[in-house]
C-alpha cells in the first residue's frame, strides 16, 4: 500500500462506514450471530457495538493497522475479547472449521483476491457455523450496471480497490457456500450506483465448491 492507502484512507473510511444508515445496516446483519467470531474486513472495529450478547469472542482480521488504530475506544468498550490481526483475508492464520459465525460488511467489494478470501472463509467456517454479509456489489437494474461498470475505474482509486460491480452472491457459492437467506435493496443515502445492497446468511455446503 502507498502513502494515500496507509495514512489518508483509513481516515476517510472511518468516517464513510460511520453514518446512521451503514450503522443500521450492521445491526440488521449481525443480530443472529453467536459464539467465537472471525470478522473479514474489521477496519476501525465499526461492528463492535452491534454484536449480540451471544458473542464470546471477536477475531478481526484487516490488512490496515491503522485503521485498527483509530477503532481503540471500540475495542477497549466491547464487551468480549477483540483480537486484531493485521493481515488480509486471502489466507487467514486460523484452523479449520474453529469459527462459528463469520461476518464480512463492506468488506468482498475490496479484497484483491475475493474467491481466495471467500474459500478461507469456507474453510475456517465450522460445520454447522454461519458467514453474515452484508456487502454492496452489481444492481439487478440494468440502467444502475452501466453506471457502475462506468464509474468502477474511479471508485477503485479512489476507494482502495473497492468495486461497483462485484455479483456477491455468485461470489460466495462459487465458494462453496450455501445462501440461506439473501435480501437486496438500496443504501439509504447512497447513490443507486454505490449501494445496492447484498444483505444474507450462507453455510458450508455440502456438496463442496461450485
Amino acid at each position: 500500500m502507498g502513502f494515500y492507502e496507509k495514512r489518508i484512507l483509513p481516515y476517510i473510511m472511518n468516517l464513510a462506514m460511520n453514518t446512521a444508515d451503514v450503522k443500521e445496516e450492521r445491526g440488521r446483519c449481525l443480530k443472529d450471530v453467536a459464539g467465537n467470531v472471525l470478522e473479514i474486513g474489521f477496519g476501525a472495529g465499526h461492528n463492535l457495538p452491534y454484536y449480540p450478547r451471544a458473542v464470546t469472542k471477536v477475531v478481526g482480521v484487516d490488512p490496515s493497522e491503522r485503521s485498527a488504530r483509530l477503532g481503540r475506544t471500540r475495542i477497549a468498550a466491547a464487551p468480549f475479547p477483540v483480537e486484531v490481526i493485521s493481515l488480509s483475508a486471502e489466507k487467514l492464520p486460523v484452523p479449520d472449521a474453529s469459527f462459528a459465525s463469520i461476518v464480512s460488511t463492506f468488506t468482498l467489494c475490496t479484497i484483491p483476491d475475493v474467491a481466495g478470501a471467500l474459500l478461507e472463509v469456507r474453510r475456517a467456517l465450522a460445520p454447522d457455523g454461519r458467514f453474515y454479509f452484508v456487502e454492496h456489489g452489481l444492481s439487478d437494474d440494468p440502467k444502475v450496471v452501466r453506471w457502475q461498470n462506468r464509474l468502477d475505474p474511479i471508485e477503485q482509486r479512489v476507494f482502495g480497490g473497492c468495486h461497483f460491480n462485484r455479483r456477491i452472491s455468485t461470489l460466495i457459492e462459487q465458494a462453496g457456500l450455501t445462501i440461506e437467506r439473501l435480501e437486496h435493496d438500496y443504501l439509504k443515502g447512497a447513490p443507486k450506483f454505490a449501494g445496492f445492497l447484498y444483505r444474507g446468511v450462507a453455510r458450508r455446503s455440502s456438496a463442496g465448491l461450485v
